[in-house]
């Protein structure tokens, strides 16, 4: 991600992305970078104007856009006048999906930001459609903000996402306290048990492995490097579920993580760790590649 980076956030002008929308012009006060607010008016509303109005549907569609565009500009000199900045707005017609990606493009912004519908983030929106098929960085904001990011968690595979996960968590929050979490679980102890190996030696492999782990997680912080207070956890479990846990256990109000692990082939696939935190964590939710 571009330091500062050129922030993209999507608007559907609904009461229940604003705190998304309140979230991006925090970050790009808090780190100089460029925003810009976007509408996008679906493609599929202008056709069903023109199937069931025919010629008489200019008058409306022309309606439609001016009163999205003053939304939209009253949104951004709202928020700007309150965070101290200037946004640009960008209204476009078309398919959500592809207008967005092909803004970001223009624009070369370097980070995505939406907002869940009602708190909860479903695998069939746009965000989530767009997480599988872009390399950006997207930040999906769950609760409204009240201050810069304070707390936060970024789960570790040592994959070269994990470096990348860190150097984006300083870049956005370089005062937040940062707890790097490696969770780890050993495809061997079922077939240790099956063949009867006692609880001892099984414990003794789990500790070599933790000891392992808090090494990495050592090396991850010290190549990255930067400002942030670091904390290091190593914890056996499976991966999913510990971070869900530790992001209560520590207050978490950011998690920064990848979208594939080492495992993942396809590049547009969505790995299962992700789509539960996604799906179950409480706080924002940043996903990198």
């Amino acid at each position: 991600m571009k330091s500062p980076p050129c922030i993209l956030a999507t608007t559907d002008l609904l009461d229940t992305t604003r705190p998304a929308v309140e979230r991006a012009f925090r970050l790009a006060a808090e780190t100089g970078a460029q925003l810009t607010l976007m509408h996008t008016i679906r493609q599929r509303v202008i056709d069903e104007l023109h199937k069931l109005l025919g010629r008489d549907s200019a008058k409306l569609e022309e309606d439609i856009h001016k009163q999205a565009h003053d939304s939209l500009a009253k949104l951004a000199a709202e928020l700007g006048q309150a965070h101290g900045i200037a946004a640009d707005i960008h209204l476009a017609t078309g398919k959500t999906l592809q207008s967005i990606l092909d803004h970001a493009a223009a624009i070369d912004a370097g980070l995505l930001v939406f907002g869940t519908s009602g708190g909860n983030f479903l695998l069939g929106t746009t965000a989530a459609r767009l997480i599988r098929m872009t390399r950006l960085p997207i930040l999906v904001v769950k609760q409204a903000p009240s201050h810069a990011y304070q707390r936060v968690l970024v789960p570790v595979d040592f994959s070269e996402v994990s470096a990348r996960s860190l150097q984006v968590a300083r870049q956005l929050a370089p005062q937040a306290h940062i707890v790097l979490l490696h969770a780890f679980e050993s495809a061997f102890e079922g077939k240790l048990l099956y063949a009867g190996v006692g609880d001892a030696v099984i414990q003794q492999f789990r500790s070599t492995a933790k000891h392992e782990a808090q090494q990495q997680l050592h090396v991850l912080a010290d190549t990255v490097g930067g400002p942030s207070k670091v904390s290091m956890l190593a914890l056996h479990g499976n991966p999913a579920q510990r971070i869900i846990e530790q992001e209560q256990v520590h207050g978490s109000d950011l998690i920064v993580m990848g979208k594939q692990g080492k495992d993942m082939i396809e590049e547009f696939l969505l790995g299962s760790d992700t789509k539960h935190v996604l799906a179950e964590s409480q706080c924002d939710v940043l996903v990198v590649t």
